[in-house]
């Protein structure tokens, strides 16, 4: 609307309300800003007109002049629900936007990324404003231009997400709720990031009705909420990796040297057992079947021997409990325990029984799925590190995990590969019929707990009590070019339900069943 052109504002405005159901808000929005503006500016009344508004519009024109409906470039999000948490979306500027942005480079500006890769990324897509100063009459029409700087556009940024991958992580979750992260080992792209469900981003662009938002908000699913660097979970056995590791580093146990694992373990002049998940032990086992059949006895003993305070340290240093840097806002740390943090946050003391589901990723231990996948990365590399990037001039090498004996790298791996690829490994269905070797690690995160002297079933607690399903791995296993972590929320099993999406995702990186990579593009200039 132009104000100089409309003969009687209030009966214009009381018009349009009813044409365009406008409420008292919206209408009191325009007047002030009709009001702040200039009598020759343009004001917008409502944008992203449906098709009947527009014909209603057309019918009553002859009543509403200085009312003109006019196109208008928008941000649309062409591939919905798979890359919402990826991408992001854009949306019109806030007042407290307005607050902490250079107005200038905003003026006739609507729109300003709010999440994702167009928020993080908002000043480079956005580009720079231009201005022109003007010779103006005593109405403010110009008379002549004096200066003038032209506009610089935003960047393009191309993402390394592989479009394929990603659809077929996501389709791979099937009903489940869940996160997937794939990074290419040899240089830290991030291949998929998905987060499941998803949403519609387009629905934001022009300001999402009061009816969407609260159905997405009270969705018990959780659409908005990105379970791939946001959401943090127990990581389970896939950090016994890591307890070997540290294990062999500090001395206190050897590739060869065999501990018996029975169905429990107790610490010293405590009756309490901490069950292994073989209802009756694993027997005699080295370091390898400790990791390939995931032998919880095995890591019980080893951390309360280790310490939470050697463990914390150490998995610190490798990366869990501390943010990543991928080019994406809002990650999460995760949470590695400690006594002082326990001290410090809890106001209690740390007990050794804590120490020991420490040792399986269990307890307090949280970690988000980008971390799992750098940790795999880590590992896959043998201590060369690499930032997570979605966009590739963010990409960085970090300072590699030294070790004290370069040697312990190979059991360790060695344990995962036979997760796979071994007789008795928790994932050997999953390596079955590959033409390459991968090297994995399953587990699994407890969300319900029961009583010492009864047994977990699945089927007689509700979906939602289920335990989280996971499994990390890379491939192929001496030549890594994908590193995947999986998460499938109330999956139950790491190796009957998280496992076999990574080998999906392996088997298409890796070139088979004809696949070729897509990547994806973020345009600058958003008007």
């Amino acid at each position: 609307i132009i104000r100089e052109d409309v003969r009687d504002l209030e009966a214009t405005l009381s018009l349009l309300a009813e044409v365009l159901a406008l409420d008292d808000t919206a209408l009191a929005d325009i007047r002030q800003r009709l009001r702040q503006s200039r009598s020759f500016d343009p004001v917008l009344i409502k944008s992203g007109l449906s098709d009947r508004e527009i014909a209603e519009l057309a019918r009553y024109r002859p009543w509403l002049p200085g009312v003109e409906v006019v196109s208008q470039l928008t941000r649309v999000y062409p591939h919905k629900h798979l890359l919402s948490h990826v991408v992001g979306y854009v949306g019109r500027i806030n007042a407290d936007e307005w607050k902490r942005i250079d107005r200038d480079n905003y003026r006739r500006t609507e729109y300003i990324g709010k999440t994702g890769v167009e928020r993080y990324y908002e000043a480079r897509l956005h580009g720079q404003a231009g201005y022109r100063q003007v010779e103006v009459d005593a109405f403010g029409r110009v008379l002549r231009v004096l200066e003038e700087q032209p506009p610089v556009p935003g960047e393009d940024l191309v993402l390394s997400i592989d479009l394929r991958l990603q659809e077929l992580a996501y389709t791979a979750l099937g009903e489940f709720n869940g996160a997937v992260v794939a990074m290419d080992p040899r240089d830290g792209a991030v291949l998929a990031l998905v987060s499941k469900p998803g949403f519609d981003p387009n629905l934001f662009v022009n300001g999402i009705s009061h009816a969407d938002y609260q159905a997405l908000l009270n969705d018990p699913n959780r659409p908005l909420f990105n379970r791939a660097i946001t959401a943090t979970y127990p990581p389970g056995s896939t950090i016994k990796m890591l307890m070997g590791l540290a294990g062999l580093d500090l001395g206190l146990i050897e590739p060869e040297k065999r501990f018996f694992a029975g169905p429990y373990y107790t610490l010293p002049n405590h009756s309490h057992r901490y069950r292994d998940w073989r209802r009756g032990g694993h027997g005699w086992v080295d370091l390898d079947k400790a990791i390939a059949q995931s032998v919880d006895v095995y890591f019980y003993d080893l951390a309360f021997r280790m310490g939470i305070d050697q463990i914390h340290a150490y998995f610190t240093e490798f990366g869990l409990g501390v943010r990543t840097g991928i080019d994406l806002p809002n990650e999460a740390r995760g949470l590695v325990p400690s006594r002082d943090w326990k001290r410090n946050v809890r106001g209690e003391p740390w007990y050794p029984g804590e120490t020991v589901i420490a040792g399986i990723g269990q307890g307090y231990m949280l970690a988000t799925a980008v971390q799992l996948a750098q940790m795999t990365t880590t590992l896959a590399n043998r201590g060369k590190r690499y930032r997570p990037w979605v966009v590739a001039d963010h990409a960085r090498s970090e300072p590699p995990f030294e070790i004290k004996n370069r040697e312990h790298w190979q059991p360790i791996l060695n344990g995962m590969r036979h997760v796979v690829h071994s007789s008795y490994g928790t994932a050997r269905h999953v390596g079955e019929g590959a033409p390459y070797q991968m090297a994995g690690k399953t587990g699994t995160a407890q969300v319900f707990s029961v009583a010492q002297d009864e047994r977990y079933d699945a089927e007689k607690l509700e979906r939602r009590l289920h335990d989280h399903a996971l499994f990390v791995g890379y491939a192929p296993y001496e030549d890594p070019r994908i590193s995947v972590a999986v998460i499938v929320e109330n999956g139950g099993s790491g190796s009957g339900t998280a496992a076999p999406i990574a080998r999906k995702l392996m088997d298409a990186a890796l070139g088979y069943y004809g696949y070729e990579q897509a990547n994806i593009e973020v345009r600058g200039g958003r008007e």
